[in-house]
């Protein structure tokens, strides 16, 4: 029996940050993939790897994890003072969907390099010798990222004595600003508190009722403190991801909070909206050991904060998450302030299962809405490899 032979399509294989993801421009997908639908979630699926029901993904480019189940299209932007345009896929492991609900704000740290390297940026706007500013428009959620990438003789530096908690070598700092991250629509529509308030009581049936902040910034976070679901803040990723009922109450949780929030409209639809929104236990500082074997000093940071993607706990920390704990702690009253201390603030440190990381971010009311213009922080990328990925032609 003749089987349909393979195709290739070119693809960038990168870190950003903390995650790693493939990396297409969108004129070089086949013609039924460049445009949303079954035919290019099926076709990432198969480059992944998904859905696997061994959880490995082993006859893919993922890495069986959240951080490492991920894919980037990206094209010249078609919209006023942006360069490129970026949407990103969060594929399921063990599922087969692609969510397209949020952004990654690790990846996000590659989005500049890969978009100068592949031709998407004007090379005007690319100095011979300094930083190149790369104004990304991130589709997913309709808001603009301003990437500033290290030069060398035209070329993007990626090599560098940077190093980030998470990321085994240290490389060239890439800083991100993430503008207006609580503008969850486009033109800048939605609150950055969903419910009107700071901290909200969260009930949820067969679990308990919480104390909760629910915010959008960055992306839609349910924040709760670590000591009313019977931890520490200083658990890392053995602790959480071993224990199977804990898991589900983390993902009862966070289904009740989207519900709350006003994502979806009702709980069994949080099944088919896995990225978003994240939920995340804080603490006040302590001292810990990281997964590293670094010492973490509870003077060394404001607060400890545990987040789950995917359905699992991260071993380090989302990039978006970050900006949402960035705006929180800016914002006096809301549970991350609280434990950081209580005070007004417009930078963070916290610590996270790899490490410390430090995001800043200034709140400001406006007419009885809290508003942050922007959230700054530091990660790194790479290229791993380039060239092609292969897939069944009747993949998709």
């Amino acid at each position: 029996m003749a089987h349909a032979p393979q195709i290739k399509i070119p693809a960038t294989y990168m870190r950003g940050g903390t995650s790693k993801g493939v990396f297409f421009s969108l004129q070089d997908l086949p013609a039924s993939a460049q445009v949303p639908g079954a035919a290019r979630d099926a076709l990432l699926l198969r480059v992944i790897g998904s859905p696997d029901p061994y959880d490995k993904q082993i006859d893919g480019m993922g890495g069986a994890t959240s951080s490492t189940s991920k894919t980037v299209i990206l094209a010249k932007s078609t919209r006023p003072e942006h360069d490129v345009d970026y949407l990103f896929g969060q594929v399921s492991i063990d599922k087969p969907f692609v969510d397209w609900s949020g952004n990654c704000g690790n990846l996000s740290a590659a989005v500049g390099s890969f978009a100068i390297s592949a031709g998407l940026v004007d090379p005007a706007r690319v100095p011979r010798d300094g930083v190149a500013v790369v104004r990304i428009w991130q589709a997913n959620i309709g808001k603009t990222i301003i990437a500033h990438v290290p030069i060398t003789d035209g070329a993007v530096q990626e090599t560098g004595d940077f190093e980030l908690d998470g990321v085994t070598f240290p490389a060239a700092e890439v800083q991100l600003e993430f503008m207006d991250p609580a503008a969850e629509e486009e033109g800048g529509g939605g609150s950055m508190f969903p419910t009107g308030n700071l901290v909200d009581e969260l009930e949820v049936p067969g679990v308990g009722t919480f104390k909760a902040t629910l915010i959008n910034a960055g992306i839609p976070t349910i924040f709760i403190n670590a000591e009313d679901l019977g931890y520490t803040g200083t658990e890392l990723q053995g602790a959480i991801n071993s224990d199977p009922k804990a898991l589900a109450m983390f993902e009862t949780v966070r289904a009740h909070g989207a519900l709350r929030m006003g994502l979806i409209k009702h709980l069994d639809e949080a099944a088919q909206r896995q990225h978003t929104p994240k939920v995340a236990f804080v603490a006040k500082p302590a001292d810990y050991v990281a997964s590293s074997g670094k010492a973490i000093k509870a003077g060394d940071v404001d607060l400890l904060v545990r987040a789950l993607s995917m359905g699992k706990l991260h071993h380090a920390m989302m990039g978006t998450a970050a900006v949402a704990i960035g705006t929180a702690a800016a914002i006096s009253g809301t549970l991350v302030n609280l434990a950081a201390g209580g005070v007004e603030r417009n930078a963070v440190r916290f610590g996270h299962p790899s490490g410390t990381l430090r995001v800043g971010a200034e709140a400001t009311q406006v007419n009885g809405e809290w508003v942050v213009k922007k959230a700054i922080m530091s990660r790194s990328a790479r290229v791993l490899m380039e060239g092609f990925v292969r897939i069944p032609g009747d993949a998709f």
